[in-house]
C-alpha cells in the first residue's frame, strides 16, 4: 500500500543532512559554548554561524536572533515580554481570532493579569479588515500580534501593511510566522516587523527549536529566567546540536526557495482543481490565491472530520483536519468559525499540507480514492438528503459528479 504524508504543517520530517551533522554535535563537539576552553570556543562559532543563517533568511542581524525551544515559547516570549516591559506605557493588545493557541492561551493568561486584549474578526476568506485593525487601535496599545499565515487554511495576511500601520502609530508589531517562514519571502525591515517567531521543524528543521526576531532597540523584559546565555535574554543552556540544525535549515531553505515553492504550488493548485471537479456539495477555505504554496484545506458537506481521516489512513494518505496542537479536541476549529462556517460544516475539514517530497504521483492517487471516501461516508450520512431516500453511493449525485 502506497503512503503518503499530506500533514507538513504538522511537522516536516529533519532532512537527513541536517540529521547526520547534529551527531557531531552529540558525541564529538559536545562542549558548552558558555565555557572558555577550546571545546566551548569549537561550538560557540557554530551557534554563531546558525545565528547568521536565520538572520539571513528574514533580513535581520545575527544580534537580532535569539534561540528558544520553538513557536510556541517565541510566542509567549513576545507577548509577554513587551506586555510587562511596556505596561507602564499601555496595557492593551490586538491581535485575531484566528491565532494559533501559543497566541490566544497567551493573550488570555494576559487578561488575567489586567491587560486588555482585542481579538479581531476575520472574513470568509480568513482576513483581517486593516480598517478594522486602526479602529482597535487606543491610545493604551502597546503592541500588535497577527499570525503571517493561518496554520489551518494558509491564508496570508496584509503583513507589509500591517506593519506600517503599527510603525505610523508607535506600536510594537509581532508576527508568528512559524508556517510562513521558507514558504512566503519574509523582509523584517520592508515590513516593519519588529518581533517573528520561528520553528525549525516546520522547514526540515529538528523539533525542539526555534527562534525569535526583536528588532534592536525593542523594550521587552525576559520570560525565562536563570542564567546569561542569549545575552540575558533567554536562561539555559543551548540546545547546541538543535541550533545548528536550525541553521542548516535556514540555509537550505534559503537555497532552495524559488524552486521548491514553484513545485508546492503547482502540486497544491492540481489538487484544488480536480478536488473541485470531482466532488460537489464543498468548500476551499482560506483565500483562494493568498495561500501557502503547499496548503489546501475544504470542507465537505454531510461527513465528520474523523472518519474522514481514518478512510485516508487506511488508504495510506496522512492528512490532518486542523493544527496538530488541538488534535484531541472534539471541538470544531475556530479558525474555520471565526470564518463564519456552521458547526456542521467546520467538523467536516480536511486539510492536506505538501511538502517538498510530494509528486503529481501522490496528487494522482488522492484524486482517485478521495472521491470514494466522500461518497462511502456520505452514503452512511443521516445529514444526506439522497441517502435518506434510498439512493446507493455509486449513484448519488451529491458524491460525484462523474
Amino acid at each position: 500500500m502506497k503512503r503518503i504524508y499530506f500533514d507538513h504543517a504538522a511537522t516536516t520530517p529533519t532532512d537527513k543532512t541536517i540529521a547526520n551533522a547534529m551527531l557531531e554535535y552529540m558525541t564529538i563537539k559536545f562542549g558548552n559554548p558558555s565555557s572558555v576552553h577550546s571545546f566551548g570556543r569549537e561550538v560557540r562559532k557554530e551557534v554563531s554561524e546558525a545565528r547568521e543563517n536565520i538572520a539571513a533568511l528574514i533580513n535581520a542581524t545575527a544580534n537580532e536572533i535569539f534561540f528558544t525551544s520553538g513557536g510556541s515559547e517565541s510566542d509567549n516570549f513576545a507577548l509577554k515580554g513587551i506586555a510587562f516591559a511596556n505596561k507602564n506605557k499601555g496595557n492593551h493588545i490586538i491581535t485575531t481570532q484566528i491565532e494559533h493557541h501559543a497566541i490566544l492561551h497567551t493573550c488570555q493568561w494576559l487578561e488575567k493579569q489586567g491587560f486588555d486584549v482585542t481579538y479581531l474578526p476575520v472574513d470568509e476568506d480568513g482576513m483581517i479588515s486593516l480598517d478594522e485593525l486602526k479602529a482597535a487601535i487606543t491610545d493604551k496599545t502597546i503592541l500588535i500580534s497577527i499570525m503571517f499565515a493561518n496554520n489551518e487554511v494558509g491564508t496570508i495576511e496584509p503583513i507589509k501593511e500591517i506593519g506600517a500601520i503599527a510603525k505610523e502609530r508607535g506600536i510594537y508589531f509581532h508576527t508568528d510566522a512559524v508556517q510562513a517562514v521558507a514558504n512566503v519571502e519574509i523582509d523584517v525591515q520592508d515590513m516593519n516587523i519588529d518581533l517573528l517567531s520561528l520553528s525549525g521543524h516546520k522547514f526540515y528543521g529538528p523539533k525542539g527549536i526555534g527562534a525569535i526576531y526583536i528588532r534592536r532597540g525593542v523594550k521587552i523584559q525576559p520570560v525565562q529566567l536563570g542564567g546569561a546565555q542569549e545575552r540575558k535574554m533567554r536562561a539555559g543552556t543551548e540546545n547546541v546540536p538543535a541550533i545548528v540544525g536550525l541553521g542548516m535549515a535556514a540555509q537550505f531553505a534559503k537555497r532552495d526557495f524559488v524552486e521548491k515553492n514553484a513545485q508546492l504550488i503547482a502540486l497544491r493548485d492540481k489538487l484544488i482543481k480536480g478536488i473541485q471537479e470531482q466532488i460537489p456539495d464543498i468548500k476551499l477555505n482560506g483565500h483562494p490565491t493568498k495561500r501557502l504554496p503547499g496548503n489546501v484545506n475544504f470542507s465537505f458537506r454531510y461527513i465528520e472530520g474523523e472518519s474522514l481521516l481514518l478512510s485516508l489512513d487506511m488508504k495510506g494518505i496522512a492528512a490532518s483536519s486542523g493544527s496538530a496542537c488541538t488534535s484531541g479536541s472534539l471541538d470544531p476549529s475556530h479558525v474555520l468559525l471565526a470564518m463564519g462556517l456552521i458547526h456542521e460544516i467546520a467538523h467536516g475539514s480536511l486539510r492536506i499540507s505538501l511538502g517538498r517530497d510530494n509528486t503529481e504521483e501522490d496528487i494522482d492517487y488522492t484524486l482517485e480514492v478521495l472521491p470514494q471516501i466522500i461518497a462511502r461516508l456520505r452514503s452512511m450520512s443521516p445529514l444526506c438528503a439522497e441517502n435518506s431516500m434510498g439512493i446507493t453511493s455509486k449513484e448519488c449525485k451529491t458524491c460525484y459528479k462523474k
